[in-house]
């Protein structure tokens, strides 16, 4: 009888199935390894001073303690070096040809650049400076990140071009409707309200909703897209002014004896008796005040998120029916029957500027959306452009054959004009840049006169109220492409909109904060704080940051004597001396450089009265 063979002889022990098994396939991502011996699965390199046998250490073995001095030279660290991910290989193989992020023009960034590079940061502590340092990597960061996100703005501004040597001013409305898509010609209609005329229309900040009223008492709320009214009611009373505040929900009336607050189904909410007879109403939508003036004479900013009146400032130039706000900085701009126009703040009682404008009395008044240019027409006839960053001097004038009763910028930049049952717009070369007032951009007859104007954000739409109702006018290249969804989204719905109520009330700008330049909130006023630097010396009798006088520090074997103090007392009073020699001279310098280029640059022949100069 045959007996099975002991395995570890001749014949080999059986394989187990796990190491039968089928060799698993190589991707192209994986590195080859070299299998084992056993044919078992490859596995991390084995160090060959693990398999070693360590010494091992007696229990009661003395150990000494290592010098915290080593024998062995030091020898520098190497750096770390940076291993760049853009530059390693993809899972194909393949290298970027094009590695690290794609470039950013500068003159994108620049745009987006809210810092001054130019200015030097000032002299003060370290820990001030760093942190400046860090404002400033931080701004030049998030600029280049928004002009990386200026590619998702697919939506371009648009435009209308004539024909070799034609006239735009010649294209007419219904030439425009045919020539567009069907969405874009359903913008353009006409309401026909001759029985309650003539009427005064805003949009709201989406531009989605439009608000208008009558003279003889009709006030509308719709969604002039969609074409759904939201309400409609008659006051019974005459209506001067109308405007949406700071959303939709929430109308402000100018009627013939007091200010009303309507909601969006025309429920009365409110009646404030302290504004009365108002001609004109404007909302700050940042401060959430409502401007209102008045035929008393008085500009009074209501706060609408607590029901208060802010201030109420007497103009002591009559009746007010000119008013138009500067939406860069919340200042309003009343214009007067002596020809001036006023720049007012809640913060003032006194005017922050006056600019004589006209001849005869000031009609409209217009400033646009970046406060750089206002637009301002008058008895005279006259149409001018003034520029408001800080030299008030006209740009252009027009003389008009009836005058402008009615004016409005757009979010582009163009001009509109009301002339009688005429409407006339002017463009410019961009948004930056003032409208040419040579030749209109586009005309249009209405069937009345016109009493109300207003451009529509967002939309190349103009909304015309006139004495025959309303027109809604396409006006291509008007409003801007693009809007920011988390500020004005006419596309929200309605818990959207109460979360960026919310919000909005939480960011909130104090009345007390405007001013011509918003950019001087960040600045340090320099006057104010040496006022109250000599009020606190007056109130404590001494100045508490004034600097200690120097106090030399006692030394040991026989250095601290009278005579070594006082000779180290001498050396620091000679060094702080020689300082303040130091920047006289440097400011005499500067001072004699200046008068140099100034007498180079008039270019004035010599005279032998100079010598008499002081």
């Amino acid at each position: 009888m045959e007996t099975a063979p002991k395995p570890g002889r001749d014949v080999p022990p059986k394989k187990d199935k796990l190491q039968t098994k089928r060799k698993k396939p190589r991707r192209y991502w994986e590195e080859e390894t070299v299998p084992t011996r056993d044919g078992a699965s490859p596995g991390p390199p084995c160090n060959k001073k693990n398999r070693e046998l360590r010494p091992q250490r007696r229990k009661n073995a003395h150990i000494l303690k290592k010098s915290r001095i080593s024998k062995k030279p030091q020898v520098p660290k190497k750096p770390r070096e940076w291993k760049n991910p853009e530059s390693q290989r993809s899972l194909s193989g393949a290298q970027d040809p094009f590695p690290g992020p794609a470039p950013v023009p500068v003159e994108v960034v620049q745009k987006f650049c809210r810092i001054d590079k130019s200015r030097k940061l000032p002299r003060s502590k370290a820990k001030t400076r760093s942190r400046l340092e860090v404002a400033e990597a931080e701004e030049e960061e998030t600029s280049i990140k928004a002009a990386r996100s200026e590619l998702l703005l697919a939506e371009e501004p648009g435009f209308l071009e004539g024909e070799d040597g034609e006239d735009t001013a010649k294209i007419c409305q219904a030439d425009i409707v045919e020539a567009v898509d069907i969405t874009s010609a359903a913008k353009h209609f006409d309401l026909n309200l001759r029985q309650f005329g003539p009427y005064r229309l805003n949009y709201s900040r989406t531009g989605r909703h439009l608000a208008f009223g009558g003279r003889r008492g009709h006030v509308a709320a719709l969604d002039w897209v969609t074409k759904k009214l939201m309400c409609e009611i008659n006051v019974m009373e005459a209506v001067r002014d109308i405007r949406f505040l700071h959303s939709e929900a929430l109308l402000a009336v100018a009627q013939n004896r007091w200010l009303h607050i309507y909601d969006n189904q025309g429920i009365e909410l409110h009646c404030i008796r302290r504004c009365d007879r108002v001609t004109r109403l404007e909302f700050l939508p940042f401060h959430f005040l409502l401007a209102t003036a008045s035929e008393t004479g008085f500009l009074t900013y209501l706060d609408v998120s607590v029901g208060k009146i802010v201030a109420a400032l007497n103009a002591r130039a009559g009746r007010l029916d000119v008013m138009s706000q500067n939406p860069y900085n919340a200042v309003i701009h009343l214009g007067h029957s002596n020809g001036t126009v006023s720049l007012w703040s809640p913060a003032m009682k006194e005017p922050l500027a006056k600019i004589l404008c006209h001849r005869g009395g000031v009609r409209a008044v217009a400033v646009d959306s970046t406060g750089t240019y206002m637009a301002t027409s008058g008895l005279d006839h006259q149409l001018k452009i003034f520029d408001l960053r800080g030299t008030y001097q006209p740009l252009s004038t027009r003389t008009l054959p009836h005058g402008a009763g009615h004016l409005a910028f757009s979010q582009r930049g163009l001009l509109v004009a009301g002339m009688g049952d005429v409407v006339n717009i002017w463009a410019g070369q961009g948004k930056a840049s003032p409208p040419s007032l040579e030749q209109p951009y586009l005309t249009h007859r209405l069937s009345g006169p016109v009493h109300g104007l207003q451009f529509c954000p967002f939309e190349d739409v103009l909304g015309v109220g006139h004495s025959g109702g309303i027109t809604s006018m396409l006006v291509p290249g008007a409003g801007e492409p693009n809007f920011d969804g988390l500020e004005s989204n006419p596309y929200r719905s309605r818990k959207q909109r109460q979360e960026w109520e919310v919000k909005a009330l939480l960011e909130k700008v104090p009345a007390e904060l405007i001013c011509l330049d918003p950019r001087a909130l960040a600045k340090v006023d320099v006057i104010s704080l040496e006022q109250g630097k000599k009020e606190r010396i007056e109130r404590l009798g001494y100045d508490p940051e004034a600097k200690a006088p120097f106090q030399p520090k006692p030394k040991q074997k026989g250095r601290s004597s009278t005579a070594s103090l006082v000779k180290r007392k001498r050396k620091v009073m000679d060094e702080e001396h020689r300082d303040k020699v130091r920047q006289s001279l440097q400011q005499q310098q500067q001072q004699q450089q200046h008068k140099e280029v100034k007498a180079k640059s008039t270019g004035a022949r010599p005279s032998a009265l100079d010598r008499f100069v002081r």
